[in-house]
C-alpha cells in the first residue's frame, strides 16, 4: 500500500532542492504536485484540499535551517501533518476486564479472520480471549470462526440454530463468565453496501453486548467510498476505532487517510496478510514515515526482537562487523530472516529502499539461493574459496539448478562481503546491534543508496 503515492512525493519533494527559502511560489508547484498524489491515491477531495491548505500554511515564511535542505524541512512538515490526519500517539484498546469488542464492517472486509487475528494479538499480550459468532447470515462465517478458535485454541460460541443476534451475544457473554474469558469479541454480519436492515441489527446488538471498542473493519483498497461507509457506521454506531485490512494488496492507501478525518475515530490495528498472526498495532508517525519513503526501522527491529533468536543474532552481528561472514551464516540468516515476512515487506521498512522492487522473482531467487547453500558441504559453505569448477557442477547438480546460477550466488556473495568490509564499524553495528537487541539505530548516517546496493545482491 502506499507505494505509487510515496513515489510521487519523492520525485515531488526533489524539486525542491537548492532553495534558500521556502516562499509561496516555490512551494506551490510542489504542493499541487502532491494534492494530485493524494487524489491518485483515492484520498478524498475535501481531506486532501484540507491537508494540502495546513502543510502550505506550516510551510510558508520557515527559514531554511543550515543543516538541512528545503526539501527535507518540507518533508518533516508533511510528516508531521500526516501524522495528524492518521491520528498522534498510539491508539491502544481499552484497559476494561472483561473487555467486550463489536467488530462490524461491509461483507467482503475480512471481519472474522481479524476477529481472529484480534484475539491472537491480544493473547500474546496475556488476555484470555473468547470469540462469538455473531454472524447468522452465513454458516460458512460461523464455520470460519470455528475453524480459525480452534487452531488457536480460543474458546468459540457458536448457535447454528438461532437467529436472534441479541440473544447469542447475550448467551455468549454468559458463557465467557464459565471460560474466565477477559476480552470478548463479537464477529457480525455484513452485507455488500450499507443498508438500514443492517445497520438496525448492529444497533441491536450493540445495545445488548454494551461493548466497550465498536471497531469497524475496512479494506484498505475501498477508495473513496470508504468516507461513506466510515461515516454512516460512525454516525449510527458510535466507532471507537477503525482496523484496515489488506494492507498488503496493490490498495492505493486513501482510505486511511481519508477515515480518519471524516469520523474523528483512530486506526488501531492494520492486516498485513493472511497469516493469522500479519496483524499489526497501528502507528501514525510510522505509517507517515513509510510514506515518504523514509522507511520503519523501529517496527523492524521491533519484529526482529519478537522472532528472532538474540543470541545467535548478536553472534551473527559480530561475524559481519568482521567480514567474517560465510554460506553457514547466510544459511542460518535466511532461516532467522523468513520469520520477519516476505523480502519485500522488509525491504519497504528500511529507508531509501521504497523503489527497490523485490517481487515474486526475487523472493523464489532466495530459495533457490538456499538450495544450492544446502547441497553445499559444511568446509565448502565455511570456505568459499575452495568453490572449483567441480564442486560448483557438483552443488548446480544437488541443488537442481544450473551452474550459472551457482556461478551467480558464490558473485553476488563475494559483493556482499565487500560491502559489509566497507559498512563495517560505525554504520553496520548501528544497525545489527539494534536486530540484535542493543538498542535503536542511528539510521540517519546511513547511505539510502549503499542499503539499496546491499538489498540487491540477492536479486536472482
Amino acid at each position: 500500500m502506499f507505494e505509487s503515492l510515496t513515489d510521487k512525493l519523492s520525485r515531488t519533494l526533489r524539486n525542491l532542492r537548492g532553495v534558500g527559502k521556502l516562499t509561496e511560489e516555490n512551494i506551490s508547484e510542489a504542493l499541487g504536485e502532491v494534492r494530485k498524489a493524494l487524489l491518485s491515491a483515492d484520498v478524498h477531495f475535501r481531506t486532501a484540499r484540507e491537508f494540502i491548505d495546513e502543510v502550505k500554511d506550516a510551510c510558508l515564511g520557515q527559514e531554511v535551517l543550515k543543516s538541512v535542505s528545503p526539501g527535507q524541512q518540507v518533508i518533516k512538515i508533511i510528516h508531521d501533518e500526516l501524522v495528524k490526519l492518521l491520528g498522534e500517539g498510539t491508539t491502544q484498546l481499552r484497559e476494561d476486564r472483561p473487555l467486550r469488542i463489536l467488530m462490524v464492517g461491509l461483507h467482503g472486509a475480512g471481519k472474522t479472520t481479524t476477529s481472529a487475528k484480534l484475539a491472537k494479538r491480544l493473547a500474546k499480550d496475556g488476555r484470555v480471549p473468547m470469540l462469538v459468532a455473531c454472524d447468522v447470515y452465513r454458516p460458512a462465517a460461523i464455520d470460519q470462526l470455528e475453524i480459525l478458535a480452534n487452531q488457536e485454541e480460543f474458546p468459540c460460541y457458536l448457535d447454528r440454530e438461532s437467529k436472534d443476534v441479541p440473544a447469542i451475544a447475550r448467551a455468549g457473554w454468559e458463557k465467557s463468565k464459565e471460560n474466565g474469558s477477559d476480552v470478548i469479541i463479537f464477529d457480525t454480519a455484513g452485507r455488500l453496501q450499507i443498508d438500514d436492515e443492517l445497520v438496525h441489527e448492529l444497533e441491536l446488538l450493540k445495545k445488548e453486548a454494551d461493548p466497550h471498542e465498536v471497531l469497524l473493519v475496512a479494506d484498505a483498497a475501498l477508495g473513496q467510498e470508504a468516507v461513506n461507509v466510515a461515516k454512516t457506521f460512525h454516525e449510527r454506531l458510535s466507532l471507537t476505532g477503525i482496523v484496515l485490512t489488506k494492507v498488503d494488496g496493490d490498495a492505493r492507501g486513501g482510505a486511511a487517510l481519508s477515515m480518519k478525518k471524516v469520523t474523528g475515530a483512530p486506526i488501531k490495528f492494520m492486516g498485513i496478510g493472511e497469516k493469522i498472526d500479519e496483524f499489526e498495532v497501528f502507528h501514525p508517525d510510522r505509517l507517515a514515515s513509510r510514506m515518504l519513503g523514509m522507511g520503519d526501522v523501529v517496527s523492524l527491529v521491533e519484529k526482529a526482537q519478537e522472532n528472532l533468536d538474540q543470541e545467535e543474532s548478536m553472534r551473527m552481528a559480530e561475524k559481519m562487523l568482521k567480514a567474517e561472514f560465510d554460506f553457514e551464516d547466510f544459511l542460518t540468516q535466511m532461516k532467522q530472516m523468513k520469520k520477519l515476512g516476505s523480502m519485500g515487506s522488509i525491504a519497504k521498512m528500511l529507508p531509501g529502499m521504497n523503489n527497490v522492487e523485490i517481487g515474486d522473482k526475487e523472493e523464489s531467487a532466495i530459495g533457490r539461493h538456499e538450495a544450492i547453500i544446502l547441497s553445499m558441504t559444511k568446509e565448502e559453505r565455511r570456505l568459499p574459496r575452495i568453490l572449483g569448477g567441480s564442486r560448483r557442477k557438483r552443488i548446480a547438480d544437488g541443488a537442481g539448478v544450473q551452474i550459472k546460477d551457482v556461478n551467480q550466488l558464490i558473485k553476488q556473495f563475494s559483493q556482499m562481503q565487500k560491502m559489509m568490509k566497507k559498512m563495517k564499524g560505525g554504520k553496520m553495528k548501528q544497525m545489527m546491534g539494534a536486530l540484535g537487541g542493543g538498542g535503536m539505530p542511528d539510521m540517519g548516517d546511513m547511505d539510502p543508496k549503499e542499503l539499496a546496493k546491499l538489498a540487491k545482491q540477492f536479486k536472482g
